[in-house]
């Protein structure tokens, strides 16, 4: 099992990322979606103040949130709960810094995963549908179930997020929800 990547761990205000490279957390701005790193690569960056809208419509959205009871301190379903379910699938791919305690860089939690932005939106809306078809699964109603399962078969992970992105204007640090 990984090591979780906590601050201390890698040296002061250093996050040691999945690629083995370090940053300073305060090298990372609420607008930035990717870092590009000095191994070459470019991590996907998401904060706890990134909106789910950022992965998912708001309809969506209202739906989870509505459905998921969540059992911490972030009350309603949100970021922190789609980056707990990546972590959980990608422990070794992901790198999390804990910021409740630095005012200076206007988030509480900061993941920088070993995949681009792209790859990662991909991630969410593959486990998130994984956790709707599971929850379905267990309805009493054969129908809803068939509906389901008939929809996801027609359903493009790839499609949907090319769309998303595109609606959602992600070339700006300015884009809205759809």
């Amino acid at each position: 099992m990984a090591a979780p990547r906590v601050p201390g761990s890698g040296g002061g205000d250093r996050l040691e990322l999945p690629c083995g490279e370090f940053v300073d957390p305060h090298e990372i701005d609420l607008g930035m979606r990717e870092y590009d790193c000095s191994c070459g690569d470019t991590h996907a960056v998401v904060t706890d103040v990134h909106p789910p809208s950022r992965f998912f419509p708001e309809s969506l959205v209202a739906v989870l949130q509505e459905t998921i009871d969540t059992d911490d301190e972030f009350g309603a379903f949100g970021t922190p709960h789609l980056l707990g379910v990546v972590l959980e699938e990608f422990p070794e791919r992901i790198a999390v810094y804990d910021a409740s305690g630095d005012g200076a860089v206007g988030y509480a939690l900061l993941w920088i995963a070993d995949f681009d932005s792209r790859r990662l939106h991909e991630i969410i809306v593959e486990l998130v549908v994984e956790l709707m078809e599971h929850a379905i699964s267990h309805a009493e109603n054969d129908a809803a179930v068939s509906e389901f399962e008939s929809h996801m078969l027609e359903f493009d992970v790839s499609e949907f997020v090319d769309q998303y992105r595109r609606q959602r204007d992600f070339e700006s640090e300015h884009d809205r929800p759809v």
